[in-house]
């Protein structure tokens, strides 16, 4: 199928993605995990569906870049491009929910809601940086992390709420996995690429390697006492 693109290079992924005016399906996965046939065989079906849209088969262990710059933590993952946007991200081998993901954004691919969605950007980024202030805020202490700290989703984020159990530290967790707005947006809004990240009274800390420092020496629990005063 024409639409249904075997990733070979750096240089041919970067040139279909290049392409702003269409919808985009990015399949990574893995030869070696057997959810990924289910999902490739999934992918070729939704496909032939639907010829408008572009899938691309990306072997996430070949192309490490492409996979650290959409945040591959596990394959499968199913990611949709709008506009060269992140619109949606499912991960694991869930069939239906990436067929009803897919089909959602089939549907929207006309001139004039591409027309809308741009004449709305100003506004949804206002909106969208006053929620995330909101969150940040919502608690004295609030990481930003991948999971949820019964069932964190990557080794740094367990890392990080091993050591904060360690410190007996108080806090609250925003899993950015159920939320690609606020993945993607946070990471402009505090100009920090990476996560988990901690905020304290309201204030970046960093990730994971800061907060091991400033518990080594003695500041992170010095930082949180002070802005309880």
């Amino acid at each position: 199928m024409a639409n249904l693109i075997d990733i070979t290079t750096d240089v041919q992924f970067t040139e279909i993605i290049s392409k702003k005016n269409s919808v985009i399906v990015l399949d990574f996965w893995a030869p070696w995990a057997e959810p990924c046939k289910q999902m490739n065989d999934v992918v070729a079906e939704l496909a032939a569906k639907f010829p408008s849209l572009q899938f691309l088969k990306i072997e996430a262990e070949n192309f490490p870049e492409i996979s650290e710059e959409y945040e591959i933590a596990a394959v499968p993952t199913i990611i949709v491009l709008k506009g060269g946007k992140l619109v949606e991200r499912v991960e694991g081998a869930k069939a239906a929910e990436v067929t009803n993901v897919v089909a959602k954004h089939a549907k929207g691919t006309s001139t004039q809601k591409s027309v809308s969605a741009t004449e709305g950007e100003a506004k949804p980024a206002k909106d969208l940086n006053s929620r995330l202030k909101e969150l940040i805020n919502s608690a004295p202490i609030m990481v930003f992390i991948k999971g949820t700290p019964q069932q964190p989703r990557c080794g740094f984020t367990r890392q990080l709420i091993d050591i904060l159990a360690e410190q007996n530290v108080k806090y609250s967790s925003f899993n950015i996995l159920m939320d690609e707005e606020v993945r993607q947006g946070l990471k402009a809004y505090s100009n920090w690429p990476t996560y988990p990240q901690m905020y304290v009274h309201g204030e970046l800390i960093g990730g994971l390697d800061i907060v091991k420092e400033l518990v080594s020496s003695g500041e992170l629990a010095e930082m949180i006492a002070e802005g309880a005063k």
